[in-house]
């Protein structure tokens, strides 16, 4: 089973009806903080884009559907004690926020791959580093 499926096999009843019967392929893969990805990707999605996972839903149930996914990999995070990930994801949940608010969507994918480089591969500084020099403050 996909990290997708088992996404959609845990959200319980209340989501359930709204399952995708094709949810696509993994975004990412490598362990149990793949999964959390997923389930923090499909959050992200919810917000901001089209679900792969789940369908037919009006925007205030896309919108609590998502912080439900955004709390469901933070919690997996919490019971594997793996502090240096849920500072990872706290940050490219912000950041990605950021990035809507300020027009600038591209940046997302960006954002994604960067702490996927570093929570599944153990390479770069994730995705505030890949974000830093917007952050920065103006110079002028």
């Amino acid at each position: 089973m996909s990290n997708l499926e088992q996404l959609i096999a845990d959200v319980g009843p209340d989501l359930a009806g709204h399952a995708s019967p094709r949810p696509g392929p993994d975004r990412f893969e490598g362990g149990p903080r793949a999964y959390v990805l997923e389930a923090i990707y499909e959050a992200y999605l919810l917000h901001y884009g089209e679900s792969r996972a789940f369908v037919g839903m009006d925007a205030d149930l896309r919108l609590l559907a998502g912080d439900a996914l955004y709390a469901r990999g933070l919690e997996r995070l919490a019971e594997l004690g793996d502090l240096e990930a849920v500072s990872e994801l706290a940050d490219l949940i912000s950041l990605c926020a950021w990035a809507a608010a300020a027009g600038r969507p591209e940046l997302a994918d960006a954002l994604w791959d960067a702490s996927a480089r570093r929570l599944l591969e153990g390479t770069g500084a994730g995705a505030r580093a890949e974000v830093a020099s917007d952050l920065a403050p103006d110079r002028h």
